[in-house]
């Protein structure tokens, strides 16, 4: 339930009265249940919204009375997705009494006086922000230090995650804030909460001071038309270049359909993967018309993989269930596209067909591994003070200047080449489908492997120079032997923290990488089977780092290059023991699937799967598949330890989404008996 609370101390807003005779204050606690909130309080001063904190057993909107804005902006801030506690950010010019902000990747990492700020300000706080359960006791305790006038603020600096305090509670800081509401979001961001920013696009708010101001507001209010601006708004701010031109521009009206009919962003996700389904199968089949057919339905599919988080974002239904299927169905969904791609190859006798589609999966999830820990890294760069998050100068500083400027240049060439040339999924579908339906499934592959390498080859070198130079060590900040996916063999192997772990998780790829190569150009890829320990001995060289510390400059790449070994070294067995290739392709994609979870559960701030442990580790499931090898069984063996990741999978999701949800359902709506303990 949600607890909405107006918030009156300290602005001259308070009294002012609104064209239609309402106060400014009632026709904001009305928005306020309009926009979600099951009840409304107000609190006269800074120590009753900490008293109402103490209490609240679920997220928090709290606002001053002095803003006027659309409901569909209050709405969307206590809908928004990108975190448990989020703050409105507008653009307006500053004024005495007003927190300035400072953003970085779309977190309020600075909030303050506008002198504070040296001149980064990025806007301006707009008096309204939601607060997640986590972060009440924070709030509460921002609330009672800006009571009387204190700034608490202990923030962790360096690489070392030393502290270094800023003024104590109870020393008013120079330039503060005078509104309530505005000291209490600068305190909270004081404390090192982790605030998202709101910012407000196509609709209208501002924070007035006067009549005069308020009048004008309202206008403005008036003068936007509420719901086509939110149908706007499902499209993304920033996307890719073909999401952009050649899908947005029309995707909004299928938004609104699917609105009408009742559809569920879920239902959309599932019948993209049916149109992605039956785009593989055509291309599987082969011919002409059968290859055109494929390339039209798999663009309805990229269009639909759009419209479901559009609708979401116009309907505002957001669940952690829909953003986890959401990640997992576009992998598979692309996954399925390569396995009916490279049988397509096979079956028209153009090649081997599975070995593309292998290599093409395999190089994808690295490169998403790698992806994910970059985010990371930047996310906690970011909520590092500049001044600790690395040496200034260098490369790697003016790498990161000319990407802020590129990013900055919305619409600019510059722009558009940096979006295009990572290779975004749009692109990889645009780049399939036209090649599908002009040459044939062997050309799509070939080419999704070449820009594929090369993007990966552009990014990792620049990545690499930046991660130097911001010196975060983001695997200190998660349990990295989950996102390692350490089994319990690597847990137990003795530490060499000289070499680091990211250089014997290097190593540990190589062994793999030169069986399979040996095995690729070699008579007798059978005849290797004795070196198939010997591969495992150096894979294993890997859990050498699992009890070191990641806090190099680039061990974010660990994760990465660990999947890489795996992928390599169930490649290579699968060759020498002259399984079949579609029984390899399987098996890595039940692979991936696993590691999407993981980094999907990452993304979304969740605890590891239900049966985590079960799935052996990477080092468990290469031993198994090295004595399948050495038995002469591998296709049985793989085609077993395949088959139990897959039921281990598919009953963790069931666990995780519907049993446990379910249980605390039932437990929260238990009757409390005598003592309030809930009879048994």
């Amino acid at each position: 339930m949600t607890l909405a609370i107006v918030l009156a101390a300290g602005t001259s807003a308070a009294g002012l009265t609104t064209a239609s005779g309402e106060p400014l204050a009632d026709r904001l606690a009305a928005q306020l249940r309009r926009a979600g909130a099951a009840e409304v309080r107000f609190a006269a001063t800074l120590d009753e919204l900490a008293a109402l904190a103490d209490t609240a057993d679920g997220p928090l909107l709290v606002s001053g009375t002095d803003l006027v804005a659309h409901t569909a902006v209050l709405r969307h801030l206590a809908t928004s997705p990108v975190g448990p506690t989020v703050a409105l950010v507008l653009t307006d010019p500053p004024v005495p009494g007003r927190t300035a902000v400072r953003e970085e990747r779309g977190q309020i990492v600075d909030a303050g006086p506008l002198d504070a700020l040296d001149g980064d300000a990025t806007g301006v706080f707009g008096g309204a922000l939601r607060v997640g359960v986590d972060d009440l006791p924070t709030l509460a305790a921002a609330a009672r230090a800006a009571a009387v006038g204190a700034r608490p603020v202990t923030a962790p600096l360096g690489p070392a995650g030393d502290v270094s305090p800023l003024p104590a509670a109870g020393e008013a800081g120079p330039g503060d804030p005078g509104s309530a509401v505005d000291r209490l979001v600068a305190g909270l961001a004081a404390l090192g909460t982790l605030i998202f920013a709101q910012r407000v696009r196509l609709l209208v708010a501002h924070r007035v001071e006067d009549s005069a101001g308020l009048v004008a507001a309202e206008a403005a209010v008036t003068a936007v038309d509420e719901d086509r601006a939110e149908l706007r708004l499902s499209v993304k701010e920033k996307d890719d270049f073909f999401s952009t031109y050649f899908v947005s521009t029309w995707s909004p009206y299928v938004v609104r359909l699917a609105a009408r009919l009742r559809l569920t962003p879920t239902g959309v996700t599932v019948i993209s993967v049916l149109f992605a389904l039956a785009a593989a199968v055509l291309f599987g089949v082969g011919g002409r018309p059968a290859l055109v057919g494929g390339a039209v339905l798999l663009y309805l599919g990229f269009v639909l993989d759009c419209v479901d988080g559009q609708l979401a974002r116009y309907t505002r239904h957001f669940s952690a269930w829909g953003g986890w299927l959401d990640t997992m169905a576009d992998r598979a969904k692309e996954y399925l596209v390569y396995a009916g791609l490279g049988f397509g190859v096979s079956h028209a006798g153009l090649g081997n067909g599975w070995a593309l589609a292998i290599a093409a999966m395999t190089l994808q999830t690295v490169r998403h591994m790698t992806d994910t820990w970059y985010g990371v890294l930047h996310d906690e760069a970011a909520r590092r003070p500049r001044t600790t998050a690395g040496a200034s100068g260098g490369i790697g500083d003016r790498l990161n200047a000319a990407s802020t400027r590129v990013q900055a240049d919305t619409g600019s060439l510059s722009y558009w080449l940096k979006r295009t040339v990572v290779f975004p999924i749009g692109e990889r579908w645009a780049l399939i489908a036209l090649t599908v339906a002009l040459f044939n499934p062997l050309v799509s592959l070939v080419a999704v492997l070449v820009w594929g390498g090369l993007a990966f080859a552009y990014t990792g070198a620049l990545r690499t120079l930046r991660a130097r130079w911001m010196w975060v060590p983001v695997l200190d900040t998660v349990d990295a032997t989950l996102h390692r996916d350490d089994g319990p063999l690597a847990r137990r192997l003795p530490v060499v923290r000289p070499m680091g772990p990211l250089t014997l998780a290097v190593l540990a790829a190589l062994g793999p990488a030169v069986l399979l190569v040996a095995a690729l150009v070699g008579d007798s890829p059978s005849g290797l089977r004795w070196a198939v320990p010997v591969a495992l001995l150096v894979l294993l060289a890997g859990g050498l780092g699992a009890g070191a510390a990641h806090n190099g400059p680039l061990d974010w790449l660990v994760p990465a290059a660990l999947r890489a070994a795996e992928y390599l070294f169930a490649i290579a067995v699968g060759v020498v023991g002259g399984a079949p290739g579609w029984l390899i392709f399987g098996y890595v994609f039940v692979l991936t699937v696993h590691h999407y979870d993981l980094t999907a559960r990452l993304e979304k701030r969740q605890t590891a799967p239900p049966l985590h442990g079960a799935t052996l580790g990477w080092d468990g499931r290469s031993v198994l598949l090295a004595l399948a090898a050495i038995a002469g069984i591998v296709s049985i063996g793989m085609a077993t330890l395949g088959a139990y990741l897959l039921v281990v999978f598919v009953a963790s999701v069931v666990l995780a989404w519907f049993v446990r949800p379910a249980r605390s359902a039932r437990a929260s709506a238990a009757p409390v008996g005598a003592g309030g303990v809930a009879p048994r």
